[in-house]
């Protein structure tokens, strides 16, 4: 429909921050944060095909979340009820306690949304994004529309900084590298390379050669822009300097990437998903 921004639009603090292709680091970051937590992990362990198709699910999840943002009001409810009649049907065993649980419990989507959020955030502002602190606030009060869709009660979620760093706070003495959490770290920063994407051949580059560097420096970056203590519980170090480090290699890789950008050829430089979105609403 011709106007219609969704959930947000173009005076959003939300559009102004997912516009930044620096973001795609921030949903890498969220995925180690993720793993911290025992149960979402077992859940996603247990219900997901992620070591047989990790690519195929990256791309569905980054589907999902850029529907979300930018997609019409149509798209973005259809996505949600896909994504809570997939989660509807699962459950898991926590490998701890051997107990039962489903995998759309509030407090596990809880820490899923918060997770996500808190990472696009923190990446985009370490990588140079100029936020005040009210636009800061603006985005987690924005995102309570993205957890509304999940099923969440939007007065039980952090819809400030202030609530984030609470939150977080109160859960840490729940969190842990449990197997499945190692494992899904493991995969993370070394996952199998598909033979080809887009119809180019790829496995040899990203095998043997200097791509799979740059991946590494990617995600070495992603796991220095953590939180101290969730790089402590991954038995790294909390140290200033890390902090430090992760910042210096997250400002040069927008840049990079901005570089990059710039030289594709027009069509190329924008995401179709959000490049609609600026149509519909008479940008672009």
């Amino acid at each position: 429909m011709s106007g219609d921004v969704g959930l947000f639009g173009p005076d959003s603090v939300t559009w102004k921050l997912h516009r930044e292709p620096i973001l795609m680091l921030g949903g890498l970051r969220s995925l180690y944060l993720q793993a911290l937590h025992p149960r979402a992990v077992a859940g996603v362990a247990q219900n997901s095909g992620y070591r047989n198709d990790p690519w195929g699910r990256l791309t569905r999840t980054s589907n999902y979340v850029g529907t979300v943002i930018f997609g019409s009001t149509d798209e973005v409810r259809r996505a949600a009820d896909r994504l809570r009649r997939l989660h509807a049907g699962m459950t898991a065993t926590d490998p701890r306690t051997g107990e039962q649980f489903r995998i759309d419990e509030p407090d596990l989507l809880r820490w899923v949304h918060v997770a996500e959020v808190e990472s696009f955030l923190t990446t985009a502002v370490r990588a140079g994004v100029r936020l005040t602190p009210d636009e800061v606030d603006g985005y987690y009060t924005e995102q309570l529309r993205s957890a509304e869709l999940v099923g969440l009660d939007p007065a039980t979620v952090p819809s400030t900084a202030a609530e984030v760093e609470a939150y977080f706070a109160a859960i840490r003495p729940e969190l842990e590298l449990t197997r499945d959490g190692a494992e899904a770290a493991m995969f993370l920063t070394v996952p199998p390379v598909p033979e080809h994407w887009g119809g180019l051949p790829l496995r040899l580059g990203l095998t043997l050669g200097p791509a799979r560097w740059a991946y590494l420096g990617v995600v070495s970056t992603a796991i220095g822009l953590l939180p101290a203590w969730a790089r402590k519980i991954y038995g790294g170090l909390g140290w200033p300097t890390t902090d430090l480090a992760a910042g210096l290699s997250v400002r040069g890789l927008r840049a990079l990437i901005s570089g990059v950008l710039a030289a594709l050829p027009e069509q190329y430089q924008m995401a179709p998903l959000h490049r609609a979105a600026l149509e519909r609403a008479g940008l672009a």
